[in-house]
């Protein structure tokens, strides 16, 4: 069993322990003197406090738990066959001229009645209020957009929004933030994927989906229960005081409090640095919720979705059960840890049911669904996924119901490495790791050809972060071909719970597959048992049960 306990220092707190020995339970060193210098997470809080208890620096970095799990995705592999080729085209003979790899469908078709297709089963996380994510927008929105894949804004957008103005019952006149963030994606969008906005409480209060909708041509419209990262409503901070109250004056909670007058002396002294924007917790119910979905639809949004967090099993059942009784376009389910700019740091770690454990929480509400014969909507399901194989065993452990994975700070790092390349070269600082390949765009970006041949002049307006992005994201659909093919699916909904299987009994048991050792053993055995004999037809298929 992994130690799972050192709560006392970590990079993201910019902490360490000065002993080599720590007790485990508590992170702090087994030999703890008086007059050491630090800098532990106590020593440092001693005199900083409630700072340690978000990531930071602020706004220039991503933050995902460390917790090492019991079992993850890890614990599982994949399935390669010899024979077969499902989800050809109809009328295609399964020969190794027609089963190339590249013949791999990854296209998915998402939603209820108005349906939107992907080029890639992703769905970004929700990019908010958070610094990281207004300073990168455009590099994330026109990646997105390029890449044919689902870019979700997330909530308070509107909220924080300098220029924001209001009319007299406190509803949005303009929101140039929220604007800009739709537009940017609309710039480069090519009718694959679409743009989500999201809404809490605050946003529902402030009238986002009504100037989303009414103002911008907003499609779908994404109501948020919660998120993997924490348990607690959105948070950002802000360096002034002035923005603080002015953030206070809208109705956040902000703490510590602007107002008071202890606060802006500790402020004035420079004590404290910074301000922390709250968000509200979310009360759901049945009715209200239904409600406001059907509010939505009479606002004219095409597609209503669902963001949950890793909740236990009966917020989850509420979550899909509900939404399949309103016919809810998509539920994006986000396991614990992981997060892409401001959670408090031990409740990223500590928080919520981690991936495999919800995955599998999902997979058996929705047999039961099936079993009544409700409708299922499209499910996409997250946590700390950041490459082709996570991809793979996630859609194949959710089959049939799980149609896409919701990737946030993997998918955020191509913007920003692209912008930070573009940066370095205007300032001929290219770092080593860059330069090895070149002095150019042409020369670094492997795709850069692609898509001048697929835009012309306009590669010139195209944010590096963007190519960025897109490269990334062809990196993931050649290696998710890859397997694929080796699997001998060639088209996504081919994918079965009989494609993975599990390293240990207990990501058997925990999980519902096959023990490696057991998978394809009864095949296996009809086979060896032949003598010479006819196979049995079943024998010789993938993807059947053990």
């Amino acid at each position: 069993m992994p130690n799972l306990q050192r709560p006392n220092a970590n990079d993201v707190s910019q902490t360490t322990n000065r002993s080599r020995n720590v007790v485990p339970s508590s992170g702090i060193c087994s030999r703890c003197i008086d007059g050491c210098t630090g800098n532990c997470e106590v020593f440092k809080a001693t005199f900083r406090g409630r700072e340690l208890l978000y990531p930071g620096p602020f706004g220039s970095v991503t933050a995902g738990g460390d917790k090492d799990y019991p079992v993850d995705f890890s614990h599982f592999n994949i399935m390669g066959y010899a024979l077969g080729a499902n989800g050809l085209p109809e009328g295609v003979e399964a020969t190794p001229d027609n089963s190339l790899f590249t013949r791999v469908d990854t296209e998915v078709e998402i939603g209820h009645r108005h349906t939107e297709r992907l080029r890639m089963p992703i769905i970004s996380g929700a990019l908010g209020s958070t610094e990281i994510a207004r300073a990168n927008w455009e590099h994330f929105a026109a990646g997105a957009a390029i890449s044919g894949v689902v870019l979700t804004c997330g909530e308070n957008v509107a909220g924080i929004d300098p220029d924001l103005k209001l009319d007299k019952h406190g509803k949005i006149i303009d929101s140039p933030d929220l604007r800009r963030r739709v537009e940017t994606y609309r710039r480069w969008h090519d009718g694959y994927g679409d743009i989500h906005v999201q809404m809490n409480v605050e946003d529902t209060a402030f009238g986002v989906a009504e100037y989303a909708i009414g103002e911008l041509g907003v499609e779908t419209i994404e109501l948020k229960w919660g998120q993997g990262a924490k348990c607690i409503g959105g948070e950002i901070k802000v360096d002034t005081l002035e923005r603080a109250l002015e953030l206070q004056q809208r109705g956040y909670l902000v703490t510590p409090d602007p107002s008071n007058d202890a606060v802006q002396a500790a402020f004035r002294d420079g004590a404290i640095k910074q301000f922390e924007r709250h968000s509200r917790l979310g009360f759901i119910d049945q009715e209200s919720f239904a409600r406001e979905v059907e509010r939505l639809r009479g606002l004219g949004a095409k597609r209503v979705t669902l963001k949950t967090g890793a909740y236990p099993m009966r917020e989850l059942a509420m979550a899909l059960r509900w939404s399949s009784d309103l016919g809810i376009d998509l539920v994006t389910i986000d396991a614990a840890s992981g997060g892409t700019g401001m959670s408090p740091w031990r409740m990223m770690v500590e928080w919520g049911v981690p991936p495999v454990y919800l995955l599998t929480m999902t997979y058996e509400l929705c047999q039961e669904l099936e079993r009544q014969g409700a409708y299922i909507p499209s499910i996409a399901f997250g946590g700390g996924l950041s490459a082709e194989d996570q991809i793979f065993k996630v859609l194949a452990m959710g089959s049939p119901y799980v149609k896409a994975v919701c990737m946030g700070r993997a998918i955020m790092i191509p913007g920003m490495v692209g912008k930070n390349i573009a940066q370095w070269l205007q300032a001929d600082k290219l770092p080593r790791t860059v330069s090895e390949f070149g002095a150019s765009v042409e020369e670094i970006f492997v795709s850069y050809e692609t898509l001048k041949d697929r835009f012309g002049s306009e590669i010139d307006e195209l944010p590096l972060g963007a190519i960025g992005w897109y490269t990334y994201v062809d990196k993931l659909q050649v290696g998710l071909q890859q397997l694929m093919a080796g699997s001998r699916n060639y088209r996504l909904n081919t994918l079965s719970r009989h494609d993975v299987a599990a390293l240990t009994r207990e990501a058997a048991e925990i999980s519902g597959i096959s023990f490696i050792m057991d998978a394809y053993r009864e095949q296996a055995m009809a086979i060896i048992s032949g003598n010479g004999q006819h196979v049995p037809e079943y024998a010789m298929q993938t993807g059947v049960p053990s």
